[in-house]
């Protein structure tokens, strides 16, 4: 049977049932705060007092709590050290630790309490020197090193162990709820709580000192460090995963990267797993398109696009991207690299859409919107740069896969002419296109352009030729659905994403009507595929350069 304990405003008390021991009730009497964001400071010490808990604090946070009128006693003063090092040192004494750890319901540790004059802290309330923001604003080295808090964690990892007795408090946005929880309990913290805030505190440190790890190894130029750490911040719980017996959650890395996980939401339902993943899809590769360039929408569908175009309007753009493959696009997620606007909105209303995301929307635009409760409006406030660094994780049983972003970018000058006739000038810029989308669509990659818009996609098949056939079909199929007399593959040009291994895939390529490729090369028979090329006709271009995507 559990025990019983309460803590009310004289000593602790425990009942014992059986042979087990349980501390439920905390009362708090004495609070150490020292925090370099003072977010919520003042509020939180005003409480604090009111409750009548005598206030602890170190340099910076006891001034600006004494400042506020609030009665506080420095840290200083308790272990009988000064502030020293520039404030490397203060909080790594005795006098503090031993405040932290004492185990309450030990004769021992309370003993040598009463021996060297050290007092109980009940709550330890912190946060850390801002190392990330440091190296996000570009730092130097030695600014960087300056920002790595110690005494913090080890102050946070000391509570966090003796949580049977302390609570510990990391996160400006549990003060509130530490508050409440002291109101409902007479000014106590129960064991429960407490072991949640120990879970945090951990959580915390263990991603602050991942953050370190990880910048120092960039730093000193090693790429596969022997122990690597990946942490987040939570976002949201999901309601399922891919699929509804799968449980999910979305957190962030916190690096400012604009997209789906720094949007904000204009309307619509919570975002799924699935939302979430072909979201940042859609938006990734629609910020391969420089603004400047033009308006582009992607649709995507599955993480795979169903149609991407330029266009002289975004509505122009998203007619031309819809009629690519109209069928796929139902229920899609659509990505623009610029303003939404109201006659686009008015547009893509006219079929059923999951998620719109976009660098800004107009207020025509989210009026529209209103009227579809379903649909989900995001905005980033800008465009992520795709040819910036980073890394993608991938687990796989036992293990982790690590990689480089696929940020791979060509320009015009770093493509091999194979073939005996060169492309045209609009040849060139619709491969251009081609080669931009097909780096977004799952591998083997095959995409047909035709005058700054997809005309047709092959995504994720066994056979680089089954993506061909497949694209071309779909080619074939929207002629028949939208009346045209043929299929929008006739004058086009063609990316595939790897190789082409034998001749069949651009011959299969030239049959739907591809007048120009353009691909990394690199086959044992490239020989015997340029022959092809140049025996029906066509330009190829090789980027020396794949683009695989599983």
């Amino acid at each position: 049977m559990d025990a019983v304990s309460v803590r009310s405003s004289g000593p602790l008390k425990i009942v014992a049932k059986g042979m087990q021991m349980s501390l439920d009730y905390i009362k708090i009497r004495r609070a150490l705060l020292s925090v370099s964001d003072k977010t919520g400071l003042i509020e939180l010490a005003t409480a604090l007092d009111k409750k009548g808990v005598e206030l602890l604090s170190t340099g910076g946070t006891a001034k600006t709590i004494r400042d506020a009128g609030l009665l506080v006693r420095d840290v200083s003063d308790i272990t009988g050290f000064p502030e020293m090092m520039d404030g490397r040192v203060k909080t790594l004494h005795p006098m503090v630790h031993g405040g932290l750890l004492a185990l309450r319901d030990n004769k021992d540790h309370i003993n040598a309490m009463r021996k060297h004059g050290i007092e109980e802290i009940d709550l330890l309330v912190v946060n850390l020197y801002p190392f990330e923001e440091t190296v996000t604003a570009g730092g130097d080295y030695n600014d960087c090193i300056e920002n790595i808090d110690i005494g913090g964690p080890a102050m946070i990892r000391a509570a966090a162990k003796n949580h049977e007795f302390v609570s510990v408090v990391v996160d400006v946005k549990d003060y509130q709820v530490l508050l409440k929880q002291m109101d409902v309990n007479d000014g106590a913290t129960t064991l429960n709580f407490r072991k949640k805030l120990a879970q945090t505190a951990y959580a915390l440190t263990g991603s602050y000192d991942a953050a370190v790890s990880t910048w120092m190894a960039r730093e000193i130029g090693i790429s596969a460090p022997r122990r690597k750490v990946i942490a987040g911040t939570f976002v949201q719980e999901m309601r399922y995963g891919e699929n509804p017996h799968q449980s999910a959650s979305f957190y962030s890395n916190g690096s400012g990267r604009p997209g789906v996980s720094t949007a904000k939401q204009h309307q619509g339902k919570a975002l799924s797993y699935n939302n979430i993943n072909d979201t940042d899809a859609a938006f990734e590769l629609v910020s391969e398109f420089d603004p400047k360039d033009g308006p582009t929408i992607a649709i995507i569908k599955h993480a795979n696009p169903c149609g991407v175009a330029h266009g002289s309007s975004f509505l122009d753009a998203y007619n031309r991207a819809f009629q690519c493959d109209q069928t796929s696009a139902f229920g899609g997620i659509i990505a623009l690299n610029g303003t939404l606007d109201g006659e686009t909105a008015e547009q893509i209303c006219k079929i059923f859409t999951e998620v719109v995301i976009a660098p800004h929307a107009t207020d025509e635009a989210k009026a529209i919107f209103a009227a579809k409760k379903n649909l989900r409006l995001l905005t980033t406030g800008g465009l992520p740069d795709v040819r910036q660094g980073g890394q993608t994780w991938r687990q796989v049983a036992g293990g982790y896969l690590i990689q480089d972003r696929d940020n791979g970018f060509i320009n015009q000058e770093d493509i091999k002419l194979v073939t005996k006739r060169a492309p045209s000038d609009i040849e060139m810029r619709d491969m251009l296109f081609a080669w931009k989308v097909a780096k977004h669509v799952k591998s083997n990659a095959i995409v047909y352009v035709k005058d700054g818009a997809t005309v047709g996609v092959g995504a994720g098949q066994m056979s680089r030729i089954d993506s061909t056939r497949i694209a071309a079909r779909k080619a074939q199929d929207m002629a028949k659905a939208i009346n045209l007399e043929k299929p929008l593959t006739i004058g086009s040009v063609v990316a595939s994403d790897a190789f082409f291994p034998f001749s069949d895939g651009l011959l299969a390529a030239a049959k739907a009507g591809a007048t120009a490729v353009i691909q990394p090369g690199g086959s044992m028979r490239d020989e015997e595929v340029i022959k092809a090329a140049d025996e029906l006709g066509l330009a190829m271009l090789y980027t020396g350069m794949r683009h695989f995507k599983h």
